[in-house]
């Protein structure tokens, strides 16, 4: 099939390249003429395993192109994927202003059918409003149809995801749509679940919410733990050992961040209330996550005494392993309460450090390993759990520190270990 791909964000550009290896003819399409000129130059605007590679091999095939000509683009394809960013506003609503803008464009210069598929995550009832934008600007009389087609990829392992999916949600209210979606996933022989288009944008906010509500779960848990001398690894262990409950997502830690949990679960509150439903549980979801961070901060200041003055190495700064995506990432946030009390931070992350110089600035000290930021400080902080922290060499580590005090923010280290070589260690609801 000929597909365009509207926004070469994390989601369209995956999204893009994995469709060209299917064997589709894609263009990815986007109005930021930068981002376009680095993808045609052999750059790749953000990182993620493995798709640097499949997207220079889709090129040379012939199956793949970017161009920052949307409405040319528009004309060039039978099926027309939106994947454009919808950030969350000040109320927690999802801003639709890019969906919006897209749909005015789609609308100018279609000249033939489309089918128009929603792939960015959209609060229920944003296909109607798409189909609305689409009538009320179209010029001529060219049918189309919108599908909801909402994306479930990690950051980490998003071609993973793609090809090999728990399942694929299609939303369609034609059975045209239906068909074509359906020709499109064929090669992956996945579970298809169809359902009208309300139900689609529905199932994407919900699950991302329930995984969410799981990690505050068992981060809840883990304070229970603390406080009674019990190892929450131990207790997540017994629960997820239950096939209902899986051990999925019952990692305790200093709470979950990214460009998906936090955005949408409060697009998810405010959709729920918008349609007269307090989702109580999910403001206390929110709520345990923010605390977290408030926890772990008194944890460091209790094994530190005071924080002012303290050198503190900082062990990761992206939101989860394998991807340079700090947003919303707890390590930036904790890093800056630091800063602001007045702590000197040496910090190091294996791909995320570009990106964290927006946030921090010239106020950490960027190092090139652990061992670098480890030398004279007081502790060391894990907060992300790449594999590269999990081979340190520790009595390395405890001769050049000040202090040897290890908070471990992810539950990655053995306390006993530690406590072994002359570690004060302190986890999450250790116990």
């Amino acid at each position: 099939m000929k597909l365009t791909i509207i926004g070469t964000g994390y989601v369209g550009l995956v999204t893009g390249t994995c469709f060209a290896e299917l064997g589709n003819e894609v263009i990815c399409a986007d109005n930021d003429e930068g981002k376009i000129k680095t993808l045609n130059s052999g750059g790749m605007p953000i990182y993620e395993p493995g798709l640097s590679e499949l997207v220079e091999n889709n090129r040379r095939k012939g199956r793949l192109r970017f161009t920052h000509d949307v409405p040319q683009a528009v004309n060039d394809s039978d099926v027309i994927f939106i994947c454009v960013g919808t950030p969350p506003r000040n109320d927690g609503s999802a801003d639709l202003s890019a969906i919006e803008k897209v749909s005015k464009v789609i609308a100018l210069n279609m000249k033939s059918y489309k089918l128009i598929v929603e792939k960015s995550t959209v609060p229920v009832e944003t296909g109607e409003w798409v189909k609305t934008t689409i009538n009320n600007y179209k010029k001529n009389g060219s049918d189309f149809d919108v599908a909801s087609n909402p994306e479930f990829l990690r950051e980490g392992s998003a071609i993973a995801d793609f090809m090999n999916p728990d399942r694929v949600v299609i939303g369609v209210d034609t059975e045209k749509a239906g068909n074509i979606m359906r020709e499109l996933y064929e090669p992956l022989r996945s579970k298809i679940v169809v359902t009208n288009i309300k139900g689609a944008e529905i199932i994407k906010h919900a699950s991302n919410s329930f995984l969410a509500t799981k990690i505050s779960f068992i981060n809840a848990i883990s304070n229970i733990c603390e406080r009674t001398g019990a190892d929450v690894a131990a207790v997540a262990e017994g629960i997820g050992m239950d096939r209902r409950i899986s051990t999925h997502f019952l990692k305790a830690g200093i709470g979950f961040g990214g460009s998906c949990f936090p955005k949408d679960v409060k697009a998810f509150i405010h959709i729920s209330e918008k349609v007269g439903y307090p989702f109580g549980l999910l403001k206390e979801v929110e709520k345990i996550n923010e605390g977290q961070k408030d926890l772990f901060m008194k944890k460091i200041a209790g094994m530190l005494w005071n924080i002012a003055g303290k050198h503190i190495a900082v062990w990761g700064l992206a939101f989860k392993p394998d991807t340079d995506d700090i947003r919303s990432a707890p390590a930036i946030d904790i890093a800056g309460r630091l800063l602001d009390e007045g702590a000197v931070l040496a910090v190091y992350d294996p791909v995320a450090m570009e990106k964290s110089r927006a946030e921090l600035g010239d106020r950490v000290k960027y190092c090139g390993d652990v061992y670098e930021t480890a030398k004279d400080a007081d502790c060391v902080l894990l907060m992300t759990e790449w594999n590269e922290f999990k081979e340190v060499d520790w009595l390395k580590i405890k001769g050049i520190m000040k202090q040897p005090i290890v908070i471990d923010g992810r539950n990655l280290y053995d306390p006993v270990k530690l406590k072994a070589l002359g570690f004060r260690y302190a986890g999450i609801g250790r116990g």
